[in-house]
């Protein structure tokens, strides 16, 4: 990895087992990072993904993977944590400065989920002494989601540094790091590829078929195709299905 690889340090990865998440373990893992990959049970319609976590966690090598479950399901508000229909057919467009957020956002976003597991994220961290936090936010091929924005990743990072007991007693500056931000889809491929990243472990479906399949028409199956077609790849998950 060269004379700058970082050895021996900790990090705790932000896992979803989709392709962002999945590439930005790769990234740590190739940083010289010990990988502490963090996953979520939280009533998701797509909990196929953490199958697929778990897979990448062990591809990876992660010193310990941690699945942690709640039920957001109880508060819902979302297309996937609620019985609302995930659209189908088209891309959602990133949210412009010029645009009513409210207008744009999709309802496959889950109120306040980054934040939710940004919080696990950072307590896991301070127990483990590890100042790094990797998450696969992206702030050009995605839903418009306002918590993968990086005023938003700056604001929590601040926040990390003023909220726990190794930040204040000067042990630790934590740091919010998110490789893909301005990555297209197909970047990111690319990226993962380059690593030698088994993309055929990684699920992004947020309406699973009933046979398992992906339904290839939600917003994430459609970023996933785009991204797989501008990388000039073909996509080994539906290779294998």
């Amino acid at each position: 990895m060269g004379k700058n690889k970082i050895m021996n340090k900790k990090a705790v990865v932000l896992l979803s087992g989709g392709i962002d998440s999945s590439t930005t373990a790769a990234i740590a893992k190739a940083e010289g990072y010990d990988i502490y990959a963090l996953s979520f049970d939280y009533g998701q319609r797509h909990r196929l993904e953490l199958e697929s976590a778990k897979k990448v966690a062990e591809s990876l090598g992660a010193k310990k993977h941690l699945i942690i479950k709640f039920d957001l399901r109880e508060i819902g508000g979302s297309a996937l944590t609620a019985d609302i229909e995930v659209p189908k057919g088209s891309c959602q467009s990133p949210v412009t400065s010029r645009q009513s957020p409210a207008a744009m956002i999709p309802v496959t976003y889950v109120p306040a989920r980054n934040t939710i597991f940004l919080s696990f994220a950072l307590g896991w961290a301070e127990v483990l002494e590890a100042p790094d936090i990797f998450i696969g936010a992206n702030a050009v091929d995605y839903s418009g989601y306002p918590d993968c924005r990086p005023e938003y990743l700056k604001a929590f990072e601040e926040m990390a540094n003023l909220a726990t007991r190794v930040s204040v007693e000067g042990k630790i500056k934590f740091k919010i790091k998110a490789p893909l931000l301005y990555m297209t889809k197909g970047e990111i491929i690319r990226k993962g590829a380059e690593m030698g990243f088994d993309y055929s472990f990684t699920w992004s479906c947020y309406d699973p078929l009933p046979d398992g399949r992906p339904c290839e028409r939600c917003d994430s199956c459609l970023f996933r195709a785009k991204g797989f077609k501008e990388a000039g790849i073909k996509d080994p998950l539906l290779l294998k299905l």
